[in-house]
């Protein structure tokens, strides 16, 4: 058995409050525990999001009821709710910055709102934005100006961790995370995704509203938010793993039934899948396990500024060859992007605080056990 420590999501989507039909406290940190992670980050934009005292007085008492694993909360920034979220930064993850594709009370429109935020957020806590290509460039800017450190979302193009090279030569405070499905998956493979023939055309990046389509088939199951790149950007990002400071799932539950509705929401599950993607890669000799934990350990607990935790450890059969298989995991939603895909390594056991929190497959610890973090 390999034994590693306990992994950091700092990216995750608990749907809780508002969408509960596809996951909460309860199924995504069951799922988190699944997958070898002993402490996750959600983020804010629930319904109805999280993005003042009262609204992660919330989202905090369901977790403090159902979390199995530890926990921190992100707090949403808004057009008008700059000093709301300082005035209870200290018990929040950090704070999200939605700069592409936000609808409703985190929507933030000018970059002088942005600026509030930069101006207003304590220093020495992190500021996570979701920015792509254009808008990262800006972001990566405001930072310069204001002399604090930002955390870039789900990197996807070659340009973005190109520019964030760039920035880090420079000294500008900016660290990044990319997703498994960045590194793993490709518009090559929107057609598999979406049962449609190989080779089917695919819409030209970066579209903001239309649904990719392939030879006219809806393709849902592919919808995700930065959309899958060119095969020439995911090379980029596996040649550029030094510049990448954490590996995060961005855990994003929807069911099969509204990712193939007339309206399918981006987003892919994640937290189950990510370990044995990465430890194939491992194997295959495309990183090393020391990067591994780099990544998915120290640096999230550096850039997020988290604690360690005591007698927290998680054990992995290496050599364990299997099937990804949506309907032998934990998270609600019931499905993922990388069904039958063949990997190598199992978690088995997880220990958390001294207490046996998973083992082959089963939650062992109660709804509730996880602490939260930034208590």
């Amino acid at each position: 058995m390999l034994k590693i420590p306990g992994l950091i999501d700092p990216h995750v989507h608990l749907r809780e409050p508002g969408a509960t039909h596809k996951e909460d406290w309860d199924s995504g940190t069951s799922a988190a525990l699944a997958g070898g992670f002993t402490l996750v980050l959600a983020m804010p934009n629930t319904q109805p999001p999280i993005f003042d005292a009262a609204t992660l007085d919330l989202a905090l008492a369901a977790a403090r009821a159902k979390a199995r694993c530890d926990y921190a909360q992100f707090l949403g920034a808004g057009p008008d709710n700059a000093r709301d979220v300082r005035d209870v930064a200290l018990r929040a993850a950090g704070l999200k910055m939605y700069l592409d594709q936000t609808y409703g009370e985190l929507r933030l429109d000018s970059m002088l709102l942005w600026q509030e935020h930069f101006k207003t957020w304590p220093k020495h806590l992190p500021i996570v934005s979701h920015a792509e290509s254009r808008s990262m460039a800006a972001v990566i800017l405001m930072a310069a100006i204001y002399d604090r450190p930002v955390h870039i979302a789900h990197v996807s193009l070659r340009e973005e961790i190109l520019l964030i090279k760039a920035a880090k030569e420079r000294g500008i405070k900016v660290t990044c995370e990319v997703c498994p499905h960045h590194l793993f998956l490709s518009q090559d493979d929107i057609p598999a995704l979406s049962g449609a023939t190989a080779g089917s055309a695919v819409e030209e990046r970066p579209s903001t509203t239309a649904v990719q389509k392939t030879d006219g088939v809806r393709s849902g199951r592919s919808e995700v938010r930065p959309r899958l790149a060119t095969q020439a950007d995911v090379d980029a990002l596996w040649q550029n793993l030094d510049i990448i400071d954490c590996f995060a799932s961005d855990h994003a539950p929807h069911t099969l039934a509204e990712k193939d509705g007339e309206n399918p929401p981006p987003g892919f599950p994640g937290l189950e899948t990510m370990l044995p993607l990465l430890l194939t890669a491992v194997d295959a000799g495309r990183l090393t396990l020391d990067d591994l934990i780099q990544k998915m350990v120290i640096n999230p607990r550096r850039v997020f500024s988290l604690p360690e935790q005591p007698d927290t450890w998680v054990e992995v059969d290496e050599n364990a060859t299997y099937e990804i298989r949506a309907a032998e995991m934990h998270s609600r939603c019931g499905w993922t992007p990388f069904e039958g895909w063949k990997v190598k390594g199992k978690v088995r056991k997880v220990m958390l605080r001294g207490h046996e929190a998973y083992r082959d497959g089963k939650i062992l610890v109660e709804a509730g056990y996880g602490r939260n973090v930034r208590v």
